[in-house]
């Protein structure tokens, strides 16, 4: 029996746990320790106690700084640290519009695969520090961005990664944002413009989406060990020490 690794919660549609997947050595990743999310901000009295039943102290927010700002929070016992990968993509869509350059479906695709690229080469930095914060304490966390499935999803990637977890099992755990995230209008006002079938691109996430973050991990540094070595950190001491913590 393990536990389920959706938690329903009023305010957040997509917070799991990273837990029960097999990785380095076929050890399991350990349940309740590893936990990711859409934003934070809407929790209700009884999500804040469902979180603090699952002892988390510590969330990381890799939204940018203004989006952080106009739906903050602050509970009681968790320690909130800013990780802040600044958003791109639907401003970028809507500037096109406003431009008077009407966008497809397969536009947005590709504009989601940029960002993707950009994740790798412009803040690899921000998933750095998520690993250092890892490495200092294995107690409960959380980390999120505003969906839980673009910035939050290349991290949960790499986690998994640095784990051992396999591909397909990455895989697996990154589109169970389709099947759990519900829009709640987060980033309405910038979006107001953009047509159903380019909202239907950026508000779920595809394999080619992440595919093009471990594409690019693959040119530039030949392999993902490599730049978890050399990009984040992970030197082999801290990668042993990051697998004892958090493998059972």
């Amino acid at each position: 029996m393990h536990p389920p690794r959706h938690v329903p919660l009023q305010g957040a549609s997509n917070f799991r746990d990273l837990g029960g997947y097999v990785g380095h050595g076929d050890r399991r990743v350990r349940w309740r320790l590893l936990f990711r999310s859409d934003h934070l901000a809407h929790l209700s009295a009884p999500d804040r106690a469902q979180l603090e039943a699952l002892k988390i102290g510590r969330s990381f927010d890799f939204r940018g700084l203004r989006e952080s700002a106009a739906q903050s929070y602050d509970w009681p016992g968790t320690t909130r640290h800013s990780l802040a990968i600044e958003p791109t993509l639907v401003q970028y869509l809507h500037a096109q519009l406003e431009a008077g350059r009407p966008m497809s479906a397969q536009d947005a695709v590709q504009a989601m695969q940029t960002t993707y690229e950009g994740f790798v080469r412009n803040n690899s930095d921000r998933f750095a520090e998520l690993f250092t914060h890892l490495l200092a304490q294995g107690a409960p966390l959380v980390f999120h961005c505003t969906a839980g499935k673009d910035r939050t999803g290349l991290a949960a990637a790499l986690v998994l990664s640095a784990l051992g977890v396999s591909h397909e099992d990455i895989v697996q755990d990154y589109l169970l944002t389709n099947a759990l995230y519900r829009y709640d209008g987060a980033l309405s006002a910038p979006g107001a413009m953009l047509s159903p079938e380019i909202m239907a691109v950026v508000w779920r996430v595809r394999e080619d989406f992440l595919q093009a973050s471990l594409r690019v991990i693959e040119d530039d540094y030949g392999s993902m060990a490599t730049y978890l070595q050399q990009r984040i950190g992970l030197t082999p001491p801290k990668l042993e020490r990051l697998r004892q913590m958090y493998l059972a």
